[in-house]
């Protein structure tokens, strides 16, 4: 099919739309669908198989953290609890999670003044990038991007995956009716992003390869 006109009984065959694949369930809370018409400016993906860019983000002071997909503090490490620790500052002290690259208890010094990004939900940080006093950034988490052996997985390997212009993503988004663009992951075939919508508050937003949008709020 060209130009939108079927020429042959043939054609008309080749053209049969592929069967909708059934929808995934996630991300339930207030989900739409917005077509970013991405296609046409072409995302461009991490290559050889690394995380997509991460949007730095600002610290704040501790006693400002609000739920948010995508927010900073700075502070000093005053305890540790396995994967969690507590940091402080002049304003107050916050609870960071940091998941299974923490369990040992040594990913960060007692005492040592750290940055920690990530998603801030229900009273506690999620860490995402831990910046420690010598500069060193940790990522924490799973890298994203296609399930490991699979053949999107071996494409990315080899730098012949889908691309990704980040700043044409974040133009689209804004497009779209959102603000405060903050890119905070990959999936198989999506884009993990955290956003303002209209009315100002937050949301966490499933930005598919296909342009499509879902999203929900911040609890």
């Amino acid at each position: 099919m060209t130009n939108g006109t079927i020429t042959d009984a043939s054609a008309q065959t080749e053209a049969q739309p592929a069967p909708r694949r059934r929808a995934r369930r996630g991300l339930v809370v207030g989900a739409i669908a917005a077509p970013l018409a991405l296609g046409a400016v072409g995302l461009s993906l991490a290559q050889n198989g690394q995380p997509a860019m991460i949007t730095p983000v600002a610290p704040v002071a501790i006693s400002t953290l609000a739920p948010s997909g995508a927010i900073a503090a700075k502070g000093e490490v005053a305890e540790i609890f396995g994967n969690k620790f507590v940091i402080q500052d002049g304003s107050g002290r916050a609870l960071v999670e940091t998941g299974r690259e923490g369990e040992d208890g040594k990913l960060v010094d007692k005492g040592e003044t750290v940055t920690v990004q990530g998603r801030f939900e229900h009273g506690f940080l999620q860490a995402r990038i831990v910046t420690r006093a010598d500069g060193r950034q940790v990522v924490l988490g799973p890298a994203g991007g296609p399930p490991r052996g699979s053949l999107d997985w071996a494409r990315d390997k080899v730098g012949l995956g889908q691309q990704t212009d980040l700043p044409a993503l974040k133009a689209a988004v804004e497009k779209a009716g959102y603000g405060d663009v903050r890119v905070t992951g990959r999936g198989p075939r999506h884009f993990e992003v955290a956003a303002k919508g209209p009315d100002g508050r937050e949301r966490l937003l499933h930005v598919g390869f296909d342009g499509q949008i879902r999203e929900r709020s911040i609890l």
